[in-house]
């Protein structure tokens, strides 16, 4: 394509041809794009990709650290393959002390078949992407305080904790738009109401806040109804940043001519609000999405981590993190603080990506 092509495609070019244009050029909203979908692909197909059940336990291999996958073995190339593992009890730490048992070699197999799931909740199926001939095992990032795969759980983890991230989010995109439209295109008694609803929830400490009513939720409910709870509980307040934003808009774009035109076309209040004002800033609605995300995962997690969110026998970054609370565990058992890793590295790639879609939504910059 010629640069006089290039330059008439550009202008001829759609807003949206124009925000992916841009976007595409934004290296790190990429890498976080990718990142995001990666995490996401894990956590819809969690239990195909995990090599063992979350509740499979392993007690003789209580705190096993990573197994390494290896290729070479008495100086001839293999297919990859892990070690047996031998353990012996300390006599003066009274911990179990792991050694690999070079004599037994497991070669990793690809779609073997395990322990039975449904794939979607719907379909059931067997097969894993990986895993090892019995009696061997293979534990890639090691085992927790009963003998659970670290890896599996971590797995089922992040299906948890990004769909609270996702639901919370959409529940306050939805409170945000609709209390954010109402206060900004009628005004009057309905906006300083809102506006006061908004600057009270705004003044609140967060975590104090969620520490209290997470507290509330009865400890006899099943893991389904927390999840629900500590989703609704992050979304009450997840609103009003967004709120603010939809109102400040509005307030700019409901005395353009389009709108005006609206009116006199017999278009009623709520069609004008919903066809002709929220679409002219969606860009800028996107944007704010990406960007709060991350938000409700830290407040899942931070929940979880402090015993009043998830509990056990659930799973979510937060509930892993809970085995890492004290200074031994960080020091004797380093790889039970991965899902910090993880919470950091998805925070980061919606940094990222909300950072590139801020950057695209104004192409004409």
């Amino acid at each position: 394509m010629t640069r006089s092509q290039a330059e008439e495609a550009h202008f001829v070019a759609s807003q949206w041809q124009l925000i992916w244009r841009k976007f595409r050029r934004h290296r790190l909203a990429r890498l976080g794009a990718a990142v995001i979908a990666t995490f996401v692909v894990l956590a819809v197909f969690a239990e195909f990709w995990s090599p063992y059940d979350i509740y499979e336990r392993h007690t003789d291999l209580v705190h096993l650290p990573p197994q390494r996958v290896r290729l070479l073995h008495a100086g001839k190339l293999h297919r990859p393959f892990v070690y047996g593992v031998t353990s012996e009890r300390s006599t003066t730490t009274f911990f179990l002390e792991f050694s690999e048992d070079r004599s037994q070699r497991y070669p990793v197999r690809f779609f073997v078949q395990g322990a039975d799931y449904k794939v979607l909740g719907l379909f059931p199926s067997d097969i894993h992407f990986f895993g090892v001939d019995e009696p061997g095992v293979i534990h890639l990032l090691g085992t927790e305080s009963i003998g659970r795969d670290v890896l599996s759980r971590i797995l089922y983890a992040t299906r948890v904790s990004l769909s609270v991230g996702l639901v919370g989010i959409a529940i306050s995109f939805i409170l945000g738009c609709l209390l954010g439209g109402v206060s900004g295109y009628f005004g009057g008694a309905p906006d300083m109401i809102i506006q006061r609803i908004i600057e009270f929830l705004q003044n609140i400490p967060q975590i104090p806040l969620w520490m209290a009513l997470s507290a509330a939720l009865p400890p006899v409910w099943p893991i389904i109804q927390v999840y629900f709870g500590i989703t609704i509980i992050l979304s009450i307040f997840g609103w009003t940043g967004l709120a603010r934003v939809v109102r400040g808009k509005l307030l700019a774009t409901r005395e353009e001519d389009y709108v005006l035109a609206a009116k006199i076309a017999g278009s009623g209040e709520s069609r004008i609000m919903v066809r002709h004002l929220l679409p002219s800033f969606t860009s800028y609605l996107i944007v704010s999405i990406t960007l709060a995300i991350p938000q409700m995962i830290l407040g899942e997690t931070a929940l979880s981590f402090l015993g009043i969110g998830m509990r056990p026998p659930a799973v979510s970054w937060g509930v892993l993190l809970q085995q890492a609370q004290n200074i031994r565990s960080v020091t004797l058992y380093p790889w039970l603080i991965i899902p910090a890793l993880l919470v950091i590295l998805t925070v980061l790639a919606f940094n990222f990506l909300g950072d590139g879609l801020r950057d695209a939504a104004d192409p004409y910059k």
